[in-house]
């Protein structure tokens, strides 16, 4: 079977009982994670490490919750990843300025660490959908996740674990330029000791595969950046 890199959590909490209790559950649950206990530190390793989904305390050390969030939600290349705040702030008045703000959920403690590991999934259903078994379209090229199958242009193609991880990648956020790096990250995985060079060997890989006669290569290339799916590419 074909596997899909699991998703990273990023979970900025400074409470160690707190931070201990989600780390345990969402292990447990197959999910990547990292963690940082104030606000300085979580603007960093978003970064540095582009998670896929954030829970986000309200009150943290140095940069509050609410901050960290209008800076990533202000910013183009981390306004897309969703964030569920968490926080002991019940009022409604303060989940209509976190969610002003740009979260995209919330949850007051305490909470039912079982209901908020569904939260994060359906939010990865919205933004990683590969990653909870999903199907993917763009155009006329379909992704069967379960089955793992691939057609483009209504014919069967055949595509290797990296080149069908890489197109998932692609097909989750059309139109999104992607570094060989955060590839690298995503596909490969973030420990992985592959040379940023093989990006290129695989995109050349899928793109072979894909081509069709009567259609543009639908990958594009950002010269000096990296890569996308893009109907003009």
């Amino acid at each position: 079977m074909i596997r899909i890199t699991e998703p990273l959590i990023l979970i900025v909490e400074d409470e160690p009982a707190q931070l201990e209790v989600l780390s345990y559950n969402l292990n447990a649950e197959g999910f990547r994670l990292v963690s940082a206990k104030d606000g300085e530190e979580a603007l960093l390793i978003v970064d540095e490490q582009n998670p896929d989904a954030i829970i986000l305390d309200w009150m943290l050390p140095n940069v509050s919750g609410i901050e960290v969030c209008r800076r990533l939600k202000s910013r183009a290349g981390t306004k897309d990843i969703p964030i569920l705040m968490l926080t002991a702030r019940g009022d409604e008045a303060d989940r209509v300025r976190g969610l002003d703000t740009g979260a995209e959920d919330y949850v007051v403690k305490p909470y039912s660490v079982n209901e908020l590991v569904a939260r994060v999934r359906a939010l990865l259903r919205r933004t990683r959908p590969s990653s909870v078994g999903e199907s993917l379209s763009y155009g006329d090229l379909h992704m069967d996740l379960l089955q793992h199958k691939v057609t483009n242009h209504g014919a069967r193609v055949k595509l290797g674990p990296t080149e069908f991880r890489l197109l998932a990648t692609f097909m989750e956020n059309p139109g999104r330029v992607w570094e060989r790096e955060q590839l690298l990250d995503r596909v490969w995985g973030r420990n992985a000791d592959v040379d940023v060079r093989t990006v290129d060997v695989h995109v050349g890989r899928l793109r072979k595969v894909l081509h069709h006669p009567d259609y543009p290569d639908p990958i594009r290339t950002v010269r000096g950046v990296g890569y996308s799916l893009d109907k003009e590419g």
